[in-house]
């Protein structure tokens, strides 16, 4: 993910991590609407978002036999060959 780079303390929805620490009660306010992205030495270092949006984004949505028990190629008829190039040697 490429985020711009914003040089003030703040400007927008991007905080320097001295400029998020300063306004704190604000950049939580402004997260309730929009995510805040704080920097640290000028890169993009954490995303504050609300706990709604938190709780959205990683609800678990079943698990992973259930997702391929539930896939629309379960029943489908592959012909899948193996590969079958020349093995590679392992130092163990």
């Amino acid at each position: 993910m490429t985020i711009p780079r914003k040089t003030p303390a703040h400007e927008s929805d991007h905080w320097t991590v001295a400029g998020a620490k300063a306004r704190l009660s604000e950049v939580i306010e402004r997260a309730q609407t929009d995510p805040q992205i704080i920097t640290r030495h000028g890169k993009p270092s954490v995303v504050m978002v609300s706990a709604e949006e938190w709780a959205r984004k990683t609800v678990r949505k079943g698990t992973l036999a259930e997702f391929l028990m539930a896939s629309p190629l379960r029943d489908a008829d592959l012909d899948l060959d193996r590969v079958r190039d020349q093995s590679r040697d392992l130092d163990l």
